[in-house]
C-alpha cells in the first residue's frame, strides 16, 4: 500500500511542479487583461487657478477649476477591432470636461484610445483620435502595463498629439502602497485649439483668422502601483496661453489657464481601495499560485520518497530478479 501511495503522490508532485510555470507564463498573460466594458471616472481640481474670461479676454483668479475625466469601454468597437487584428483589444472613449467655478464649460476634449488588453500597447485601428483629429499613438496613456518596471516609458500627450518620455523617479510609499513615481515635462508647444469653445461666436476658425495661436506646457506626475500598472494618484502643473494676433488687443500673450491640478481626495481613496484589491488578483497569478504549486510539488515529492523508503524491509535493496536455489548435494543412487 505504501508503494502505491508513493506512486500517487509522485504523480501529483509532477503535476503541481509542471503547473507552477504554466500559471505564471501561460495563464497570466491570457487572464490578466483590462475588461472591454471598463468604466472609470476621476475628478481633478486646481485650487485656486487662473482662467481666461473670453467675454473680456482678460485672465482672472478663480477659487477652483474642475476637470472630470471619463473612460468608457466601447465593447462593440473592441469586438470589431479584435476581429480585424486578431488581438484582445480595448477601446476607451474618453472625455476630459473642464468647468469653471460656476459649473460652466471651459472646454471639452473627447478621445478614442485603442490598445492591447494585456500589454497596453497601442493598436492603430478603430478610429483612434483626439478631439476628432486622427492620431497614431506611441507608448502608453492613462495606464501602465501590468508588472511595471523601474524605467522610463513613452507617454502620449493629448494636447500636442505626440509621445515623449515619462521618467521613473524612484519608489515611494503612498497610502500604504509601494508605488513608482513618474514625471514628464512638456515644454512650451504650439497646440491646436479645442473644437468646442466656451463662448458663442468664438470658434477655432475665428481665433486662427485673428492670427492668434494657443500654447501649452505642463509638468505631469503619476504615482503608479507597479503590480497592476494603475496610477493611484495624478497631478499636473499646467499652463496655457494665447499668443499674438489682433484678438489680444495689442498684448503679446494672455493666460488661458494656469493651475496645479490634483486628483480630488475622495477619488484618491476610492482608487487606492480598488487597486489594492486588484493587486491581490495579479499577485495570485504571478507569485502566490506559482510559488505555492512549486512548494506543494516539492513537498509531495519528499513524502513520496519517504513512503517508498519505508515500504522496503530493513536491509532490502531495490527489487530485482529472484535467484533460484540449486541443491548441490549429490544424489545417492538407490
Amino acid at each position: 500500500m505504501r508503494r502505491k501511495a508513493s506512486l500517487v503522490l509522485l504523480a501529483f508532485a509532477v503535476f503541481f511542479a509542471a503547473l507552477a510555470p504554466l500559471v505564471r507564463w501561460y495563464a497570466f498573460p491570457r487572464l490578466a487583461k483590462i475588461p472591454p466594458s471598463e468604466y472609470q471616472t476621476a475628478v481633478l481640481e486646481a485650487r485656486p487657478a487662473t482662467l481666461l474670461d473670453y467675454a473680456t479676454m482678460k485672465p482672472r483668479t478663480v477659487p477652483k477649476v474642475s476637470i472630470v475625466q471619463t473612460l468608457r469601454g466601447n465593447v462593440g468597437a473592441a469586438r470589431t477591432v479584435g476581429k480585424e487584428t486578431g488581438r484582445d483589444v480595448v477601446v476607451w472613449d474618453a472625455l476630459s470636461y473642464i468647468q469653471g467655478p460656476d459649473g460652466k464649460m471651459v472646454s471639452r476634449i473627447p478621445e478614442r484610445y485603442v490598445f492591447d488588453a494585456h500589454s497596453q500597447d497601442p493598436v492603430h485601428a478603430g478610429g483612434e483620435h483626439v478631439d476628432g483629429d486622427a492620431v497614431r499613438r506611441e507608448g502608453i496613456e492613462y495606464k501602465w502595463p501590468f508588472l511595471t518596471e523601474k524605467r522610463d516609458y513613452r507617454y502620449f500627450d493629448a494636447q500636442t498629439r505626440t509621445s515623449a518620455p515619462i521618467h521613473y523617479k524612484g519608489t515611494r510609499n503612498f497610502r500604504g502602497l509601494s508605488v513608482y513615481y513618474f514625471e514628464q515635462t512638456i515644454p512650451w508647444t504650439k497646440v491646436p485649439l479645442p473644437k468646442t469653445m466656451p463662448v458663442d461666436g468664438v470658434t477655432p476658425e475665428t481665433v486662427r483668422k485673428a492670427g492668434t495661436s494657443r500654447w501649452y506646457t505642463t509638468k505631469r506626475m503619476f504615482w503608479v502601483e507597479p503590480t497592476t500598472g494603475a496610477p493611484v494618484n495624478g497631478q499636473e502643473i499646467h499652463r496655457e496661453e494665447l499668443r499674438g494676433g489682433t484678438l489680444l488687443g495689442g498684448r503679446d500673450r494672455v493666460t488661458v489657464f494656469s493651475g496645479h491640478v490634483k486628483m480630488r481626495e475622495d477619488y484618491i481613496a476610492h482608487t487606492v481601495k480598488m487597486v489594492s484589491s486588484q493587486r491581490q488578483l495579479v499577485l495570485a497569478f504571478t507569485t502566490y499560485l506559482p510559488w505555492g504549486f512549486g512548494v506543494l510539488g516539492a513537498g509531495l515529492l519528499s513524502v513520496a520518497l519517504l513512503l517508498e523508503a519505508r515500504s522496503r524491509k530493513p536491509g532490502e535493496s531495490s527489487p530485482g530478479p529472484r535467484r533460484r536455489l540449486v541443491n548441490l548435494r549429490p544424489r545417492v543412487p538407490s
